[in-house]
Order: C-alpha cells, then sequence, then structure tokens
C-alpha cells in the first residue's frame, strides 16, 4: 500500500465493510469531506446521517441506531469528538454498554492551522478514564485499516484517532495488527522507545537510527492501542533495557505516558522519560512548526535519550 491520506483509507474500509454489512452506518457533524466520508454517503446514502455541527446530538443518534442492531461509525475533529460529545458518549453510548465507533480527526498539532481551539491534546486522557472502552492511535494505511475492520466487530464502544492527511507505510500489509497489542516494529537491547500515531511512530523509528550511530541500540514499540494497553509488552522490554522513552502527540498527562507508566511503577520501575506537550494549549501554525514548538522530532528523542544515558 503506497502513501495515501488516511481519511481515503477510513471512507474506502467502511465501504468495504458495508458492501458485505448492512448494519454499517456513518454518522458526521457537517464534516463529510473533511473526514473523507463523502464516497460513502454517494454510495450508501439511506446509511449516511450528516446531523449538522451538532456532535452530542451525533453520538446520541450513533447511540440509538446501535440499540437497533446497527454498527455506527461516527467522526468528528477530535476536540468536538472528545470534549463536546463528552458526556452523551460516556453515558449515552459507554455506559449503557452500547456499540459506538468514535472517530476523533486531527489530533493534537494535526490540527495545525485551526488553532488551540482545535488542537486536541487531551483525548487520550479524557477516553482512557472511560470504564471498558478501546482508545487507539494508529500510525499508517495499514494499521488503520486492519483496527477499523477489527473494531467494526469488537462487542463495545472504541475510539480512534484519525490523522487525516498523507502517512507513510510503515506495515507490510501482510503484517497483523491486533487491538490491544502493541507491535515491535525495531529491537533492541539498551533503550525503548514506546510510540503512537502517525506522527511520533516515525520519528521514533528516525531516532532510533540515530541513537544507533552512537553505538545506543533502541528498540522501537508501536503502542497503537492505548487502552487497554499491552503491558506484557512494556515489560518485556522494560526488564531487557536500561531506560523507556514514551513518544505522543498528546499531553505527557493521562496519555500514552502516562498509561506506560502506570505498568511500570506497579510491576517493574523503570527510568521513564515521557515526550509530549508538557502541560500546555496548543496554538496557530503549520504542523512542521508545532511539531518543533512541542518537542515531537527525532531530534528532540535523541536528545532526551542522550541525556537519559548521561
Amino acid at each position: 500500500m503506497s502513501d495515501k491520506e488516511m481519511r481515503e483509507v477510513y471512507n474506502d474500509t467502511l465501504v468495504e465493510l458495508a458492501a458485505r454489512d448492512g448494519n454499517i452506518v456513518v454518522l458526521e457533524a457537517d464534516l463529510m469531506r473533511a473526514s473523507g466520508t463523502k464516497s460513502f454517503s454517494d454510495r450508501y446514502p439511506k446509511r449516511t446521517f450528516n446531523v449538522g455541527a451538532a456532535e452530542s446530538n451525533m453520538v446520541g443518534i450513533a447511540a440509538g441506531l446501535s440499540a437497533v442492531g446497527k454498527i455506527p461509525f461516527a467522526a468528528s475533529f477530535a476536540c468536538f469528538a472528545a470534549r463536546r460529545a463528552y458526556d452523551q458518549f460516556f453515558i449515552s453510548a459507554n455506559y449503557t454498554r452500547l456499540n459506538v465507533k468514535l472517530v476523533g480527526t486531527d489530533p493534537g498539532v494535526a490540527a495545525a492551522l485551526s488553532g488551540g481551539t482545535h488542537m486536541s491534546f487531551e483525548d487520550i486522557g479524557l477516553m482512557r478514564n472511560i470504564p471498558q472502552l478501546i482508545v487507539m492511535d494508529p500510525c499508517d494505511p495499514v494499521s488503520l485499516k486492519q483496527l477499523i475492520l477489527q473494531s467494526a466487530y469488537h462487542k463495545g464502544c472504541t475510539y480512534m484517532r484519525l490523522y487525516r492527511k498523507p502517512a507513510g507505510v510503515i506495515y507490510n500489509e501482510q503484517e497483523e495488527i491486533e487491538i490491544g497489542k502493541g507491535t515491535v516494529l525495531k529491537d533492541g537491547e539498551d533503550l525503548t522507545l514506546i510510540a503512537c500515531g502517525v506522527i511520533m511512530v516515525p520519528e521514533a523509528i528516525r531516532a532510533a537510527k540515530m541513537l544507533e550511530e552512537k553505538g545506543i541500540s533502541a528498540a522501537v514499540i508501536d503502542m497503537h492501542t492505548i487502552k487497554p494497553i499491552d503491558g506484557d509488552l512494556v515489560l518485556r522490554y522494560a526488564k531487557r533495557t536500561a531506560a523507556v522513552l514514551t513518544c505522543e502527540n498528546h499531553q505527557i498527562y493521562n496519555g500514552l505516558g502516562s498509561a506506560v507508566a502506570e505498568v511500570l511503577s506497579e510491576n517493574h520501575p523503570t527510568l521513564l522519560k515521557r515526550i509530549g506537550v508538557n502541560d500546555e494549549f496548543g496554538e496557530v501554525g503549520s504542523e512542521d512548526y508545532l511539531r518543533q514548538r512541542f518537542g515531537m522530532t527525532a531530534v528532540n528523542i535523541f536528545e532526551n535519550a542522550i541525556r537519559m544515558f548521561k
């Protein structure tokens, strides 16, 4: 699979699912073109519901559709999906044990020129607090497709971050990605880099190559499922290596880094550094600028690893 817009992969996978399952439905809150589901709507107009700029209502309708046996995928910008519709998603979908698949697009710095109000540095943290909810942040088109296919038939609610723009391919199409199981992208003996998402997984891979040039062997793990986190994999590599760095396009509080810290502190205390947004709001800027501004780069990962070893 070549580089492809992630929203196109999202749409095409839903079209593929809908072709063989009449229960697949799509909900949008006036952002169909942004989410990439226009062609799904064209093909399945009676299974597409655009509720307008009313995200909480969208989640409520999705819960109702789930209650009558449908499998609803409801999408909006992550800031709206996570913050604005949080109570409806918590009560109407999760508390009632329904089956809503909520998708938050443009997570973190991917919101770019939309600015701080639209920059969701806290959505993973919010969603981690919902009992039994699956929380995912895929890093490439292959993992996105596989996680969508699996989440469709997971009995219960899921939350997925969706980077909309093109993303490089990390996995081959034969590789199996499983909800709740992290994937080792590169083995290592000295240091473990645990990352999630389109932005930070490639940066972690680049940082590992830079560390190799300094004689440091760094493992790279794609932790595409933040909840439930693959604690066994975290512990296996914490016991093997001297330190762990987590890398996320999110606040360092209550995101991937916190999930890893919980596993380590309760089972195998390990030197840990969390790389991400350090208790700040977002701001307007290009994605490249914002990656530099908030330290989401291979150079930042590399420098932090070197300081830990010193």
